[in-house]
């Protein structure tokens, strides 16, 4: 049975049909999110039956956009451990500390959900070339995806995204162009192409399938700690769709009943590219194109994401907030992570714990929270940093 009824415009409302591939909304452009029958869920399945399912994200089946099992390209993405950081915790005075380390997916980032929901739906619905702009793990994570599902992929990344990364999607035959630009120039030249060559265009927002992948990461945590929502989320945000799929994960679980309450969401961003913290502290609805984002952290270069209303609602509406880290910080926690708990984090991950150090420092936190701090990719695709800040 298909839980999946149709796909909402997040900001006019405007319904979109399930059975066909959908990008963004066709009244407004906004982007689409799917929309469950939650009360047919409720009388198929009950919550503990996850645990005896196989381990990765495909166990919630009943909450995932695809339609014949037989359609899932997977590569046995999810089930990433939940660590709690004892010496860590100690040294910041909180008693439970955890780090969901999202580099144990198969290409060690957390992009492998998103693209795995994607190119199983887009499979199913016999789309055969797809394109993305990427900062970099989403593109060499759809290079494996694609070549398991047989596609045709056209990925297009900054000329400055770290050399293990372009390497990864290189090899996998998938077509790499490098583009010399941040993200938002690399989703220019997709987008012209898109139009000549009528490959389909997976963006992050711009198609509802990669949110879905997502918020597995919600559905996890929650598992992980007993159906319980933490108290606060703390995870490093450049086009917003880990933080939107969080979001999206726990309103699902609490309208389930799974669940009882909203964790706060903190999106974090480096000081040299802040849209959504720069527009969240004065109160904007909207971002503005962020200049000069330069930042060691390739994830977090996003000067505009398509989806700035949709995070900033997600921050207002579950009391959180947006801050920024500087890059010494960053580093500073790439270091500490390694040193104090085994962690080769990514700088987009060390940003994320950076932020944790900040809240305790402003008392934004209490001592006995459940704290999730993502890492949401291996260090190791950064070898030449990781070479630097050692030296």
């Amino acid at each position: 049975m298909v839980y999946v009824i149709e796909y909402r415009c997040a900001r006019c409302g405007t319904v979109h049909e399930s059975n066909v591939p959908q990008t963004i909304c066709r009244s407004c452009n906004g982007p689409l999110l799917a929309v469950y029958d939650i009360e047919s869920v409720k009388n198929a399945v009950d919550k503990h039956v996850f645990c005896s399912r196989s381990n990765s994200m495909w166990r919630y089946l009943e909450l995932l956009p695809i339609f014949n099992e037989r359609n899932i390209v997977s590569l046995g993405e999810g089930s990433t451990p939940l660590i709690k950081l004892e010496r860590s915790g100690e040294s910041l005075g909180l008693r439970n500390l955890y780090m969901k380390d999202e580099s144990r997916n198969p290409t060690a980032t957390f992009k492998d959900r998103p693209i795995s929901a994607t190119v199983s739906v887009l499979k199913e619905l016999h789309v055969h070339s797809i394109a993305i702009p990427t900062a970099g793990n989403a593109g060499s994570s759809l290079a494996a995806y694609g070549a398991r599902a047989g596609l045709d992929v056209h990925i297009f990344m900054p000329s400055d995204t770290p050399k293990p990364i372009y390497s990864e999607a290189f090899i996998r035959n998938a077509d790499v162009k490098l583009v010399d630009g941040l993200i938002s120039d690399a989703g220019r030249v997709v987008a012209e192409c898109v139009s000549k060559y009528g490959w389909f265009d997976i963006s992050t927002m711009k198609v509802p399938y990669r949110v879905e992948g997502t918020k597995t990461m919600g559905f996890e945590v929650a598992e992980q700690l007993g159906w319980m929502s933490p108290d606060t989320i703390v995870f490093p945000t450049g086009g917003g769709e880990g933080i939107i799929g969080i979001w999206k994960s726990f309103k699902e679980l609490i309208e389930l009943g799974w669940v009882k309450s909203m964790p706060k969401m903190v999106v974090v961003q480096s000081e040299c590219c802040k849209p959504i913290v720069s527009a969240y502290s004065e109160g904007k609805d909207r971002v503005e194109f962020f200049k000069g984002c330069n930042t060691i952290a390739s994830g977090l270069r996003v000067p505009k994401p398509f989806a700035d209303i949709e995070i900033l609602k997600v921050i207002r509406e579950s009391r959180g907030l947006a801050m920024d880290v500087s890059e010494n910080e960053i580093i500073h926690s790439l270091k500490e992570l390694a040193s104090k708990e085994g962690i080769l984090a990514c700088p987009e991950g060390a940003a994320a714990y950076a932020a944790v150090k900040k809240l305790v420092e402003s008392k934004l936190v209490d001592r006995d929270e459940n704290i999730i701090v993502y890492n949401t990719g291996s260090g190791l695709k950064y070898i030449d940093l990781l070479h630097d800040v050692s030296k």
